[in-house]
């Protein structure tokens, strides 16, 4: 097979990604499998889950198996950001009464099972009657020199933080494509290692793919903010947009960019996917 056709950059030295017939599709099954299977071993009962149709940003280079779930996003009369969380209902499934959280948004079902991966199935904020504001807000230690300065962690994130956004740059990549923060979302007084960790960044781009009339990005963007669940789809560390020298090495100074296997995500490529989704689990 060609090399061209590996996914790990040739940069980072580590082992080849080979596609093939064990390749992406097949890894995540087995891993998802896995993952599955330990649940239930842990967890018997479990609400949710299964086969689940997403959107996210698109994952282009790296072991990462399936871009991240984008999260929509609405903007109250004062300019605080929030991530859109369907109002949850009580529904009946296989003979017993479960709550869950969906809605039709863009054309599509949008649910809280988008983010029932790599854990956070089992924190509190993915519950879809979590007693949440679904305000976005600074998270601590952000990588982002603006964001240490200008901002104070646990502050709501308000449009007026991003002003300058269509000049922002930090010597990562080009300037002016997107200015970008770490914050938190439906993690207000969770216990240590519950915190939904999210990437939001504004830009013109986004604004633009918007304008274009996709039924899915006018409904789930506004002001050219868009938002991902930022926990990579490989092996669960927190990538950055813009936030590590490195990722010019591989080809991702102007993207997400996880540093622990050089996975990519595109935040200009907003694609529809699929995923098992783990169950959350039930007491």
């Amino acid at each position: 097979m060609a090399e061209a056709d590996d996914k790990y950059p040739e940069e980072s030295g580590r082992r080849r990604f080979v596609k093939g017939v064990v390749g992406s599709a097949a890894l995540t099954g087995v891993g998802t499998a896995a993952a599955a299977s330990i649940n239930s071993a842990t967890a018997p009962t479990g609400a949710g889950g299964g086969i689940t149709q997403y959107y996210g940003v698109e994952n282009v280079a790296g072991p990462a198996p399936r871009g991240m779930p984008q999260i929509p996003i609405e903007i109250d009369d004062d300019g605080f950001i929030k991530g859109v969380w369907p109002e949850p209902e009580t529904v009946t499934e296989q003979g017993r009464e479960i709550t869950v959280a969906e809605m039709e948004l863009g054309g599509i079902t949008y649910s809280s099972e988008w983010f029932q991966y790599c854990g956070i199935q089992t924190y509190p904020g993915v519950e879809p009657d979590a007693d949440q504001d679904n305000f976005f807000r600074y998270a601590a230690s952000p990588p982002y020199e603006w964001q240490q300065e200008e901002v104070e962690p646990g502050e709501k994130v308000n449009v007026d933080d991003f002003g300058d956004y269509e000049t922002w740059g930090n010597e990562i990549g080009e300037a002016g494509i997107g200015k970008p923060a770490l914050v938190t979302w439906r993690s207000q007084d969770v216990p240590p290692g519950g915190t939904m960790p999210v990437q939001l960044i504004r830009s013109t781009r986004i604004a633009r793919m918007a304008d274009e009339g996709d039924e899915w990005l006018t409904a789930a963007t506004e002001a050219g903010f868009l938002a991902n669940m930022n926990k990579c789809t490989h092996f669960c560390c927190v990538p950055g947009f813009k936030s590590l020298a490195d990722s010019a090495k591989f080809g991702a100074a102007n993207e997400i960019y996880c540093q622990c296997h050089q996975s990519v995500y595109d935040p200009f490529s907003i694609v529809q996917l699929s995923y098992v989704a783990l169950p959350r689990p039930e007491g």
